[in-house]
């Protein structure tokens, strides 16, 4: 019989050009993947990796491997999905991401109520601002924010976002509200990672070049500034809706506001046959368009 030791690291490390990266995708240590690729170079009595101190890469003889390994492991997974197909309870692991504010204030909470109700679920949920790559990190499904780049993956679109400009009262009484968007530069523009705001004008994109004399890249602390009369804001519904509600902000320039943008599930093509994920998803489209402002 077969052994199949090994063939999981080999594979990891084929594809992540990384030991590090590989045990990381594996949940194990870099030791450990080593140690496992040493053994299977043995048994094969076949050098499968060139390695460097800057990189790894795959031989010749290690290429033709990783082909046929990969076909078996491919097909193990279909099988697996389609056995798990079969029963109605999602379970096992998901793997998720989202970023970090919205991820805390919209998608923890019902990722939190989906798995009290399958709590035969291991979920791991990574809030990150950054974009991570689903295949080479492992993950099963993320929630993406805004326009989409090209990409292989699926994506649905679960609720809308809009974007406000906005300002406390006290700021508009000491200095005015802008009217149209040139009065923008006579105002003290709070920024985010971006030096410039979105709009639409007469149907037309246009973006605004701001200045001021405060900049973060954190939106809570943008939204305190502004609450505390320092200057006009640009920032998601999530950030500001409910202190626009409250009178505590005031929304400036509602005609030039960009459409709606979209909140994204994006999901790599062979994950949409699994029931967990597919439930997810749907169940999140469900609620954020129930939340969604």
């Amino acid at each position: 019989m077969s052994d199949w030791s090994g063939v999981s690291e080999f594979v990891a490390v084929a594809e992540t050009e990384s030991f590090t990266a590989a045990g990381k995708r594996l949940g194990i240590s870099t030791a450990q993947v080593s140690r496992q690729i040493a053994a299977l170079e043995e048994r094969l009595s076949a050098k499968l990796f060139y390695r460097t101190t800057r990189k790894v890469s795959v031989t010749e003889v290690g290429g033709i491997y990783y082909q046929h390994c990969r076909q078996v492991m491919d097909g193990l997974a279909d099988a697996e999905r389609a056995i798990t197909n079969l029963q109605s309870t999602p379970k096992g692991k998901l793997k998720i991401t989202a970023p970090i504010t919205y991820g805390e204030r919209s998608v923890a909470p019902l990722v939190n109520d989906f798995v009290t109700q399958y709590p035969e679920l291991e979920v791991q949920l990574v809030l990150s601002n950054q974009q991570i790559d689903l295949i080479d990190e492992g993950f099963d499904l993320a929630i993406r924010l805004g326009q989409l780049g090209d990409s292989t993956m699926i994506g649905k679109r679960l609720a809308t976002r809009k974007q406000y400009v906005c300002a406390a009262p006290e700021y508009l009484s000491a200095f005015g509200a802008p009217h149209t968007l040139s009065e923008l530069d006579r105002h003290n523009c709070l920024s985010g990672t971006l030096d410039y705001w979105r709009f639409q004008e007469k149907g037309k994109a246009r973006n605004i070049r701001v200045k001021g004399n405060f900049s973060c890249n954190s939106g809570p602390v943008l939204v305190d500034a502004a609450l505390k009369g320092m200057g006009i804001v640009q920032l998601p519904d999530y950030y500001v809706q409910e202190y626009i509600n409250q009178g505590q902000l005031i929304e400036l320039l509602p005609n030039y506001r960009e459409p709606d943008d979209a909140v994204w599930a994006l999901y790599p093509q062979n994950r949409h046959l699994s029931p967990k994920v597919r439930m997810l998803v749907d169940y999140l489209a469900k609620e954020l368009a129930v939340t969604s402002p």
